[in-house]
């Protein structure tokens, strides 16, 4: 859902109920609550990469509804790559200005601003973009396809497509080769070697046991 202004960063504080959103062409966009499993997915990505930058220093694992504040463009006449149901294709459109993210998970290398409540500058080096209900169909995979290319823009070095849901695996773009995501499933072991060496997530740790 987009809040049809001409808004700014400093709006992006003031979304109505601290609601999750990022701001794409002059427009606050919020994005609705997600779902037990989506959200667990997320929070355990998290916790690993918490974890993970305790361990090594590097940066900071962060969770869902943190703001990294990129600026990024339009970009007329973008060649975007897509996974349909009959393999990968291409379309052509032009890509937004673009000025924040806030993806599920993630971790940010960065230099971390003066006031440490205020939002993060620069794009995380690794996101994780959990898939909600409404997150499957021709035109969500077209939007994902154009958001991952704003990622890999803004210097984001591998973006996570979690699906839990449906899929039950991750697909993990690299900024080096786009088109080509490792594709990690249950029973296996996900990485992101390129932004996070050393890092890694059992994909079964991301479906909690059912005990209520």
């Amino acid at each position: 859902m987009s809040l049809k202004t001409t808004a700014k960063i400093a709006d992006l504080y003031r979304v109505p109920d601290n609601g999750k959103a990022e701001l794409v062409n002059g427009e606050i966009v919020v994005m609705a609550a997600t779902g037990f499993l989506p959200g667990f997915a997320g929070g355990e990505i998290y916790s690993s990469l918490r974890d993970y930058g305790f361990a090594t220093r590097r940066g900071y694992g962060l969770p869902d509804n943190v703001g990294y504040i990129v600026n990024l463009p339009v970009r007329p006449k973008v060649s975007v790559w897509w996974e349909s149901a009959n393999g990968w294709q291409e379309f052509t459109t032009n890509l937004p200005k673009r000025e924040s993210f806030s993806p599920d998970a993630a971790f940010f290398a960065g230099t971390l601003p003066e006031n440490l409540g205020k939002f993060l500058e620069g794009a995380p080096i690794f996101a994780a973009e959990v898939r909600s209900e409404s997150d499957y169909g021709e035109k969500a995979e077209k939007e994902m396809a154009k958001k991952r290319v704003d990622y890999f823009d803004a210097g984001t070095l591998v973006v996570w497509d979690v699906d839990v849901l449906k899929g039950e695996l991750i697909k993990a773009y690299q900024s080096s080769d786009p088109r080509n995501p490792i594709i990690y499933r249950r029973g296996e072991i996900a990485e992101a070697p390129l932004a996070l060496p050393g890092w890694r997530l059992e994909v079964d740790r991301l479906f909690p046991p059912i005990w209520l």
